[in-house]
């Protein structure tokens, strides 16, 4: 095939026309012809070296891709009611799964950086709860301090109703202040936001100080709200570096406002937040701030 491509692009003379252009003109279009030809040859190798025997080809088709594997079963609750494997945190019928928190939470990131390094892995029982409960509502005391659960989480999907109780003389971030802190450290905030105008990184279903919702699905106060949160919680090298930050996903009366959001670290009011090593898993935290919040119906399902 070679021969016979290079007679191909061989100059011939014609009669009456300039040679040597003649000549020009032939050996370039040679080239062409043998870079085609070349080309083709490499393409040829190409499906030459993927074609697959008629073994192979049997073995592919008899390889299953179904898969098989016993999954736990999980009956679902109704209408609101928790699903057959979750840890029941408050039924209205006592506080036995709360206590008084046993360490001291803080607003300032200066004071995280000192304290957390300090904690140990583990479970701490301290004082008894010492909210009310009333009318199968747990209903926050003013200067009573926070409850934290005696279980303690990591990664977990929560569920919890809460109500602010209506009162036209409070405004800002005055009217109904709570907060929900996972891990003791990570605050989704609770207040009416209803007609209530404050800042935005700081409204009902707030990552505080870190995202805004995405809409405002606030309810009027009075009327009892949800939130749906799959919190996943931070992962730390042995050194100490963060390898994964916290994230959460949180749905408020059935709409998502917060979509797998990343943390850039504790909840603070005062200062910038970054990531400080503490333990895999730490109690959640209902948050004292001076105002009578209800809470009912809450329930957790480690993941």
């Amino acid at each position: 095939m070679f021969s016979v491509l290079f007679i191909l692009i061989l100059p011939k003379p014609v009669k009456g026309l300039n040679y040597p252009f003649i000549t020009e003109f032939m050996k370039i279009k040679g080239l062409i012809i043998l870079g085609m030809f070349f080309i083709s040859e490499l393409e040829a190798q190409k499906r030459e070296s993927i074609t697959l025997s008629q073994e192979d080809i049997e073995e592919i088709e008899a390889t299953t891709t179904e898969l098989y594997r016993d999954l736990n079963r999980v009956t679902p609750g109704k209408k609101g009611a928790p699903p057959s494997d979750a840890i029941i945190l408050f039924d209205g019928s006592s506080l036995d799964q709360w206590q008084k928190p046993f360490f001291d939470y803080s607003e300032s990131m200066t004071d995280y950086a000192e304290r957390l390094p300090l904690l140990k892995e583990g479970a701490h029982i301290t004082r008894p709860a010492d909210w009310k409960l009333e009318g199968g509502d747990l209903v926050v005391v003013p200067g009573t301090g926070h409850l934290v659960t005696k279980e303690l989480f990591g990664d977990v999907q929560l569920h919890i109703e809460w109500l602010t109780p209506k009162d036209i003389s409070k405004r800002g971030q005055d009217y109904s202040n709570s907060g929900l802190f996972f891990m003791g450290l990570y605050e989704i905030q609770i207040l009416n936001s209803f007609d209530n105008e404050t800042y935005s990184n700081g409204q009902a279903g707030a990552i505080y100080k870190q995202h805004i919702p995405l809409v405002n699905a606030t309810k009027p106060p009075g009327n009892w709200q949800e939130f749906d949160i799959i919190f996943n919680s931070p992962k730390f090298s042995e050194s100490g570096d963060i390898l994964n930050p916290a994230r959460i996903t949180v749905f408020h009366n059935g709409v998502l406002i917060q979509n797998n959001v990343y943390l850039t670290g504790p909840t603070c009011y005062i200062g910038q937040a970054y990531y400080v090593k503490h333990p895999e898993k730490l109690p959640i935290l209902l948050q004292n701030h001076g105002n009578p919040v209800r809470f009912r119906n809450i329930w957790a399902r480690k993941l």
